[in-house]
């Protein structure tokens, strides 16, 4: 008998997910806990296995479509059954109900669905001035200061379209022949919805705000709205720093790691929440928590948006565990690997907008956090140190922090801690408790 496997809750409040990649077809045939399908939720791309042995007798959703939880991605049978066999009120959604994450929606009646759609009613008399078009069009040539009688109309009848108006327009926009405008919701005319690719200055395209983008939307929009951010910056003297890194890089390289400055300024970040927690904490109800651990996330800039993922427990970590971590928590999140613990538990957030080219900015807290450390490109700077001027390697910082939860001043001395360990580096033990000749 033909199964209806729906898309399961797999926690984390999530409700919905983009189907990445079927990894069955139609009429194969799979096994309890084969992987079938890759979706990706507001959290990481998950994979999904199969309640059941058979064969998959109906795929429900598209690469690409969005499922929520609740609704039947695949039709699995006995193994030789057919699609045809499946009775019609198991293989599609009932008419009179369908499932959500909350229950059951009403939806419209048979009754209601045979009703004929009403049709658009267009007005097909000609004006005094002989040219057929319709006032929406008159009004565009209106604003593009176009004289309407001097159109030629490639619409029905010879009517003048509104791209006709924009590739008569004075601005020379090019009319787009081969183009047919998409019929999606967003503008009302006469009772029916359309979504244009054009506005009265020329042609756009429209993009789906959808997946990893948004969900970083939403938590942006969270971090705005029930924050109280305000950003500090600082300038760092990394000189020392820089010189101990170069050397040490090619006994890293000996080892397998690649040794950036970003281990280094991990340990200086839990030296400065270890003597500043308020920076390291979480605002719960009407209490502050102050974590006791350090779990450091990183910013990943990947084709899908900003990702972070954690490094657990940095604080027990050595310099070149932390080194090699970053680099396979970044390749999982680039080649899309990363699953929801890789992402979970976060406690404070670090980004690297100095990758790009960028020296300072006003990084938005990773919520719930308390706070969060821009990084940016380190420069060379002329200093005048003992009457002498000296090239320096200068770190530029920029630290958002919840004013709800400390003040300024507490900022500033987390940031002159961080200071004190990158500009002198030999306090940063390099292996922690651990060797790495071991």
């Amino acid at each position: 008998m033909a199964f209806e496997f729906k898309f399961p809750d797999v926690g984390e409040g999530i409700t919905e997910g983009e189907i990445v990649k079927w990894l069955v077809n139609e009429g194969d045939k799979v096994k309890e806990n084969d992987n079938i399908v890759q979706i990706e939720t507001d959290k990481a791309v998950v994979d999904i296995p199969s309640p059941k042995t058979g064969t998959i007798l109906k795929i429900h959703f598209k690469e690409g479509e969005t499922v929520k939880v609740g609704e039947t991605l695949v039709t699995i049978g006995e193994t030789g059954e057919k699609i045809s066999e499946v009775k019609k009120e198991q293989v599609e959604v009932k008419k009179t109900k369908s499932v959500s994450v909350v229950g059951e929606l009403e939806e419209a009646s048979d009754e209601d669905e045979e009703k004929p759609k009403q049709k658009i009613k267009i007005d097909t008399k000609v004006p005094k001035d002989g040219v057929k078009a319709l006032l929406r069009t008159r009004r565009l040539a209106d604003k593009l200061g176009v004289d309407i009688t001097k159109v030629n109309g490639t619409g029905e009848q010879g009517s003048i379209t509104e791209d006709d108006v924009i590739s008569a327009s004075k601005g020379g926009i090019k009319k787009i022949t081969e183009e047919k405008i998409d019929t999606q919701k967003t503008s009302q005319i006469s009772g029916v919805r359309v979504a244009k690719k054009y506005d009265m200055w020329g042609y756009f395209e429209r993009v789906p705000l959808k997946g990893i983008r948004k969900t970083i939307a939403r938590n942006m929009v969270k971090s705005h709205n029930e924050n109280a951010p305000v950003t500090t910056m600082m300038d760092i003297d990394i000189t020392k720093l820089w010189d101990l890194r170069e050397k040490e890089k090619k006994d890293a390289e000996k080892k397998g790691v690649k040794l950036t400055l970003f281990p280094y300024i991990i340990r200086a970040i839990i030296e400065g929440l270890k003597k500043h927690p308020y920076l390291n904490a979480t605002l719960e109800d009407d209490e502050i928590v102050l974590k006791k651990y350090y779990n450091i996330g990183i910013a990943v800039d990947s084709d899908n948006g900003l990702i972070v993922p954690v490094i657990k427990r940095a604080e027990i970590k050595s310099l070149y565990e932390i080194a090699k971590e970053i680099v396979d928590l970044a390749e999982k999140v680039r080649s899309r690997k990363a699953d929801i613990m890789d992402l979970k538990g976060g406690s404070f957030t670090i980004t690297n907008y100095g990758s790009i080219g960028t020296n300072y900015g006003t990084p938005i807290i990773n919520p719930p956090e308390s706070a969060i450390l821009g990084v940016g490109k380190a420069f060379d700077r002329a200093v005048l140190i003992k009457d002498k001027v000296e090239n320096r390697k200068i770190l530029p910082l920029s630290l958002t922090f919840d004013h709800r939860i400390l003040d300024g001043a507490e900022a500033a001395r987390f940031l002159n801690t961080v200071q004190e360990y990158l500009e002198n580096p030999e306090k940063i033990k390099k292996d922690g408790d651990k060797e790495e000749s071991k």
